[in-house]
């Protein structure tokens, strides 16, 4: 297993995270314990130091099974995260109560690494007015947590803010060889890192849209490439090759994803890849654009739009569901994105679109967006809209 420094604190973490997203599950949809606590202990055993969890993950029963997992002394060989379910948070009482709920549902007495969880600007403008920094200063202060630091799914300019707000000591993004452009992105991987943050990488396979079902015009790339590698490998790869990451998460549900990632962690050096490898990559990169519906990149040009639609997220969640077919899950992502139940927020549905044609003239792609959102609207926005809400609101600790 490599390891990468923490600038701030020289922590030396794997290089390869333990995500407790997608665990595991029997037929019933509860998480098989006695299989996922084999394969966090396998992890760990393996040289694998940095677990990461959440509140509602796993319908609010990943970290109490995370708990118990990490018995018979595998707590003390790991750093542990967890992160303040932000868009939950009424005031500043309930940071506190929080907080105290995962240290005994995690069995613990502190979190090593504490995150401020899936923000944006708005829901990081919230937060700031709750007195969010003087929690965390406390929290700090009394052993409770160890290191701070945020989750993010915003723009570039909202993520800069929010890393010049306080003394973070890491920040946790979606990074991936689809979204350079997308959230914090490149330039916020940058950002980040020129300001002595560690970086945690989140969906470096975009929740296994780019190994699960890979469309055979891309897999053809993959085959003729020089050097064999899978598409896992292939995308791992390219996010390790970043020196400014510290930690890629994955959620390693199957043993032979476990033992093919602690394998490419083994080798994964940054810079390690060559020019014609990277290019590799952009064909590949390429050719998922050209197969994917919208063609949006991203960027967020188009954005703010007068009718709140969040334009990105739509497209994003649309083309995600041609690359893996599964539609639940795509319906489910909707509402819980775009329809803005994980930020907190308003909705930003492909419905609210009223034509007006300002984000045509800012995109940068030149995209007809009013009729790719209608498109959008017709797959996504059916009767049974209200049904997938509350799946959503149960999902994210909503009720």
């Amino acid at each position: 297993m490599l390891y990468r420094e923490v600038p701030q604190n020289g922590d030396k973490l794997s290089i390869l995270g333990f995500g407790c997203m997608r665990l595991p599950v029997k037929e019933d949809g509860t998480i098989d314990e006695e299989r996922a606590t084999k394969q966090v202990r396998y992890a760990i055993d393996h040289g694998v130091n940095y677990i990461d969890t959440a509140w509602p993950y796993h319908m609010g029963e990943s970290e109490p099974f995370l708990g118990r997992a990490l018995a018979d002394g595998y707590r003390e060989r790991i750093k542990l995260a967890t992160k303040l379910p932000s868009w939950i948070i009424k005031n500043r009482e309930d940071m506190d109560k929080i907080l105290n709920a995962q240290l005994e549902r995690l069995r613990t007495d502190h979190i090593d690494y504490y995150l401020v969880h899936g923000l944006v600007g708005a829901l990081w403008d919230k937060m700031e007015k709750l007195d969010v920094l003087g929690f965390l200063d406390r929290a700090k202060a009394d052993g409770r947590i160890v290191n701070s630091g945020f989750s993010f799914h915003g723009s570039i300019d909202d993520f800069k803010r929010i890393v010049d707000a306080y003394p973070w000591t890491f920040c946790q993004i979606q990074y991936n060889f689809l979204d350079e452009k997308n959230q914090a992105g490149t330039e916020g991987l940058e950002y980040a890192a020129s300001k002595g943050l560690g970086i945690i990488i989140m969906e470096p396979l975009r929740g296994g849209k780019l190994t699960k079902l890979v469309p055979p015009e891309v897999q053809e790339i993959w085959n003729e490439a020089p050097i064999k590698r899978t598409p896992a490998e292939w995308a791992l790869r390219w996010v390790w090759n970043r020196p400014e990451v510290t930690v890629v998460l994955s959620g390693m549900n199957e043993e032979s994803h476990l033992e093919e990632n602690l394998r490419i962690a083994n080798e994964a050096y940054p810079n390690s890849l060559k020019e014609n490898e990277l290019q590799i990559v952009k064909k590949a990169e390429q050719k998922y654009r050209e197969i994917m519906k919208t063609g949006c990149t991203g960027c967020r040009y188009c954005l703010p739009c007068p009718s709140g639609v969040d334009i990105p997220g739509c497209f994003e969640v649309y083309d995600n569901f041609y690359l893996s077919g599964n539609e639940k899950e795509a319906k489910l992502m909707y509402v819980a994105k775009p329809g803005g139940i994980i930020r907190g927020d308003v909705p930003g549905y492909a419905s609210q679109c009223i034509q007006c044609g300002q984000c045509t003239e800012k995109c940068p792609q030149h995209l007809d967006i009013s009729s790719l959102l209608k498109a959008v609207e017709e797959k996504f926005e059916g009767k049974d809209l209200k049904g997938w809400k509350v799946i959503a609101k149960k999902m994210f600790g909503k009720e």
